[in-house]
């Protein structure tokens, strides 16, 4: 009865938001959790300049449709979900993770949603909960399941601390500082490792 859960960008997938502000060369877009720790400000900011820039969920999605899991990642995917259960926890949106999900599988994902007008542009953001990942965690422990989970951003370490072992996966440094108390992984590989010590099963 154990559960990994992973977060989806900077873990599986490319930052969305990076990804597209370079694309479209404003700077600001490239802000995630990584830097704002407090979601709701990062969303308002980014719907403040896509608003600026008169640009919506089909520009975003078209940025989208070219990105592909991280290397490795459908591998990673698949050698979890054949020891493990797995469930994605993201702070992004079912909107911008179809394409990405179908490219991994279709692995459970547990996200947000947007509200988009008749014209495309993205006029709110709609949260499933708040602190979602690591009320998550919470639920399956109160379902009996023993949960090890891993991510990369201050939005993540709810989840870990929350969880029987928590995991940094290739975390800016500030992150790994402030959270001296999750081991640290940079690779598919490392983060096996961790997950292999974590459970009691021999598993390849």
């Amino acid at each position: 009865m154990e559960i990994v859960c992973l977060d989806l960008e900077g873990v599986l997938v490319p930052e969305i938001w990076i990804n597209f502000a370079k694309r479209t060369g404003i700077k600001e877009l490239e802000a995630t959790t990584r830097d704002i720790p407090d979601y709701d400000v990062l969303m308002k900011q980014r719907l403040r300049i896509l608003d600026e820039h008169k640009l919506g969920l089909n520009d975003i999605q078209a940025v989208i449709a070219e990105m592909g899991p991280l290397p490795g990642a459908r591998e990673f995917v698949e050698w979890v979900r054949e020891h493990f259960q797995l469930i994605i926890l993201s702070d992004t949106f079912y909107e911008f993770a179809h394409p990405l999900m179908r490219q991994l599988g279709w692995p459970t994902i547990m996200c947000h949603k947007l509200e988009v007008s008749t014209e495309g542009r993205i006029t709110n953001y709609l949260l499933r909960q708040p602190d979602q990942k690591r009320m998550a965690v919470k639920s399956l422990h109160a379902l009996n399941y023993k949960v090890v989970a891993a991510g990369d951003s201050y939005n993540d370490t709810g989840m870990l601390s929350e969880a029987d072992k928590g995991i940094l996966f290739d975390a800016p440094a500030n992150v790994i500082r402030e959270f001296p108390q999750f081991p640290v992984t940079t690779s598919y590989e490392e983060l096996k490792n961790e997950i292999r010590a974590w459970t009691p099963r021999q598993i390849g």
